[in-house]
């Protein structure tokens, strides 16, 4: 850069500058003036304070004057006296292109000129301190936790910085409860008449747009609904746009799962007789299609049983598309839209179909596609000395984005990484998961999981951890807080999850491996940072056995040629089997009581099959329900079932996203056949006992409108309508066959999820022993008939079609 160019950029900012400058004198003028007039009423005459504002207002006018002559003219002309540069012809140099990695510090600063409007007029602002209660602000706090581990290292905390507000202390000392109407769902601030509380039943008491408690209630149930879809959608777009680029060449992602092609393919409705390659770009296509998709039918709603889809398409609930059915649904609950609760309410069940058998089945099935198909694979979970290692570079990656940690554990690999993780000292780069990518990757590659959502902080407090890398959903902006206590970098890799105090490295996906060396390399520069007196990792690791997709469990069930849920079916049919349930969802801070291992425990006993996503899953692992040994807890029909498979009592299902897995899975269990012809009458139930995010809403709504019923704790969004309320627990049962029920304790939940499993067998007319029968001629020709073959076998994931007839 030439000196003319330095001094025209310094011209502009000298420009700049005396604008600033002018706005500020006009500002002290106007202060001084104020300032006068009080002296005045309170201090002096007003001979002497007109001699003093004479004086200062004069001089300060003057200098003004002088300033503002200086006009836009006189600075052109001055520009124009500087020489412009000379440009000189420079053959290009033929550089080899490499990615550009921009590695910045997010610090959220307010510019002077913001600073000066907000405090001009300070003095005529009320005063916006909240009234605290006493007992919160200066009561001792006891940190209660449900996992042991969590709380050493919380004490720890507490004691290296007495002063930082760590989560369980905010739960503590926030001093008010929360508020009865918003968490029974009738407050509304959908515009700014409100808020309104509503009261349901008195007149006065309705919104000042007449709302009344069951529109309100509902249009915040529907939004939580359409936050939670947003979510797994967008996160299945992530991945949607990752494989459109690797299919299409644009980016190095494998193909690792190519057995599963021809599944999604035929999902998708994809001609399974192309090649590989036009298959893999049609379901590119295709899976694209499915989120812009404005009229029509979800292609992979039509995976449900055809009864059900009949019902959606009956009551209009059916998806169009998935991006359609959450822009639609924030729409219809805008104020003065959709004024009837129940029509909100399938509005509300139609955006969560869309996330269920679109948006989240998508993020699963090219998952599968690319990072490969979960299989059981031994793993550790919890904090501890086999998951945080004390001679390596410690990185935890944490978050819904699996694609960012899977190429973080290539880099991890990498020559180049492992060698400079050796020269500060370090044997190389450990690896450990929180919260749902954590569970990604503990599925597929068996990497340890330090915890749920809720120890996000802790895993930072061991004084271990090098860095944490965070992708989208689920992360508190009080882990930065916490890694300033510590020498861990917070590192943020998508540009829609911004945190202040983070460095920001920006996922290329197109060179995912070269993005997560940078990464690394920044995690390595900390690990000679790392202050040993205050690093403590506790000895608490549990062993698991992980990876439990839909397919592995029709392999562990019947073999590479007889892969089925027939054994499962037969084994609830003769009653080993009571039933199967889900336990899926958040973990939270405000509940105490262990529910979800209790709970898991006592359904297990009473021989009901659990399965499990999401921080759930990491809970019921820390409590070591994720180990074939923990079948000894089970009763004696499901133990049997349990020791002849091989199985922990509480499988492994995958993130919260795979939930999906679980529909797929009700559906086969109902094709199979012996349960019924609808999803709704097989005996099984889900809960999300401590549910904290709007995803939770979401995957419990489309559960619902697919015929399960769903438990939810330790409150319910609605409770404070009656009518919203009665509809989602009573009558729609009557569309779908499915339902809500609310519990606080792991005993009501239990008892809730018992009985129901049981109404669905007395139904089947499977709750007592048959008694034994002669197979007439009928009989046995009815044996003979066509039996149904799983699209697995159809479409040779197990093996070809040939072969298993050949065998048998």
């Amino acid at each position: 850069m030439t000196d003319n160019k330095i001094s025209i950029e310094r011209l502009a900012k000298v420009l700049v500058d005396l604008k600033t400058g002018i706005k500020i004198l006009h500002s002290g003028v106007k202060s001084l003036e104020s300032g006068l007039e009080k002296l005045e009423k309170n201090y002096f005459g007003k001979d002497v304070v007109e001699k003093l504002q004479m004086i200062i207002s004069g001089q300060l006018k003057e200098e003004l004057e002088k300033i503002e002559t200086l006009t836009c003219a006189e600075l052109k002309v001055i520009e124009k006296e500087v020489e412009k540069p000379e440009v000189k012809e420079e053959k290009p140099e033929i550089v080899e292109k490499k990615p550009e990695f921009k590695v910045e510090k997010i610090e959220i600063k307010l510019e002077k000129e913001e600073e000066i409007e907000e405090t001009e007029s300070v003095e005529e602002r009320p005063e916006a301190v909240p009234e605290i209660d006493e007992r919160a602000r200066f009561g001792k706090i006891k940190i209660e936790f449900q996992n042991p581990t969590a709380e050493k290292l919380y004490s720890k905390l507490l004691e290296e910085a007495p002063d930082l507000y760590i989560a369980p202390k905010r739960v503590e000392r926030r001093g008010i409860l929360p508020c009865g109407f918003g968490k029974g769902g009738t407050c509304c601030r959908n515009c700014n008449m409100g808020p309104c509380q509503i009261v349901e039943g008195v007149e006065e008491l309705k919104g000042i747009c007449g709302a009344d408690a069951s529109v309100v209630s509902a249009r915040n149930f529907a939004r939580l609904v359409a936050g939670g879809a947003s979510a797994h959608s967008d996160h299945g777009r992530i991945i949607a746009r990752a494989f459109y680029e690797a299919v299409h060449g644009k980016a190095p992602l494998e193909i690792r799962d190519k057995r599963k092609l021809k599944i999604v393919a035929n999902a998708l409705g994809v001609d399974t007789n192309l090649s590989e390659q036009e298959i893999l770009k049609q379901i590119a296509d295709k899976a694209f299609q499915a989120f812009s998709q404005q009229e029509g039918e979800l292609i992979l709603a039509h995976r449900a049983p055809r009864p059900l889809v009949e019902k959606w398409r009956k009551y209009k609930v059916l998806p169009r598309g998935i991006d359609r059915e959450v822009v639609e649904l924030i729409h219809r609950t805008h104020m003065g839209v959709d004024q009837y609760y129940k029509n909100i309410l399938l509005g509300a069940a139609r955006c969560a179909l869309a996330d269920g058998w679109g948006g989240s089945m998508i993020a699963t099935e090219l998952q599968d596609l690319i990072l490969g198909t979960p299989k059981p694979i031994k793993a550790r979970v919890n904090i501890g000395k086999n998951v945080i290692r004390k001679d390596m570079v410690n990185v935890a990656v944490h978050g819904h984005d699996p694609l960012v940690a899977d190429a973080l554990i290539e880099a991890s690999r990498d020559p180049e990484i492992i060698e400079m993780a050796k020269k500060v000292g370090a044997k190389g780069v450990n690896l450990v998961g929180v919260c749902c990518t954590g569970n990604e990757v503990l599925m597929r590659r068996g990497l340890p999981i330090a915890g749920s959502s809720i120890q996000q902080e802790v895993v930072i407090a061991t004084g271990a951890l090098e860095a944490m890398i965070v992708d989208v959903q689920c992360i508190m902006p009080n882990i930065t807080q916490i890694a300033n206590e510590y020498h861990t970098a917070v590192i943020t890799t998508n540009p829609i999850s911004m945190m202040e105090g983070a460095i920001h490295v920006s996922f290329n996906e197109k060179h995912p491996l070269e993005t997560a060396k940078e990464i690394l390399k920044i995690a390595i520069s900390r690990f000679p940072k790392r202050d040993p007196s205050k690093v403590y990792i506790p000895n608490d690791t549990v062993e698991i056995v992980v990876g439990f997709s839909h397919e592995t469990i029709m392999y562990i069930m019947g073999g590479r040629f007889r892969a089925s849920y027939k054994p499962l079916n037969e084994n609830i049919i003769n009653g080993r089997v009571l039933g199967v349930a889900a336990i899926v969802g958040c973990d939270q801070f405000r509940v105490k009581e262990n529910i979800q291992v209790e709970l898991a425990k006592e359904l297990i006993a009473n021989n009901v099959l659990v399965l499990t996503t999401g921080c759930s899953a990491i809970k019921l692992g820390m409590a070591g329900l994720l180990a074939p040994e923990a079948a000894e807890l089970a009763g004696p029909g499901l133990r049997e079932v349990l020791e002849a498979i091989g199985c922990p009592p509480v499988l492994h299902v995958g993130s919260c996203v795979d939930n999906s897995r679980i529909l797929i899975a009700a559906t086969e269990m109902v094709h199979t056949g012996g349960l019924g012809n609808d999803i709704y009458e097989l005996p099984t139930v889900g809960c999300a006992p401590q549910w904290m995010s709007e995803k939770a809403v979401s995957i419990g709504m489309y559960f619902v409108t697919s015929g399960i019923q769903v438990v939810f704790g330790p409150n319910f969004p609605t409770i404070k309508s009656k009518k919203t309320t009665h509809f989602l627990f009573y009558e729609i049962e009557k569309y779908f066959g499915g339902s809500w029920r609310v519990a606080s304790t792991a005993n009501e939940f239990a008892n809730i999820m018992i009985d129901r499993i049981n109404q669905k067998r007395k139904a089947l007319g499977i709750d007592k022993p048959k008694p034994r029968i002669l197979y007439d001629m009928a009989m046995r020709r009815a044996l003979d008939e066509a039996r149904y073959i799983p699209p697995f076998h159809k479409l040779d994931y197990f093996g070809s079609v040939e072969m298993k007839q050949a065998v048998s």
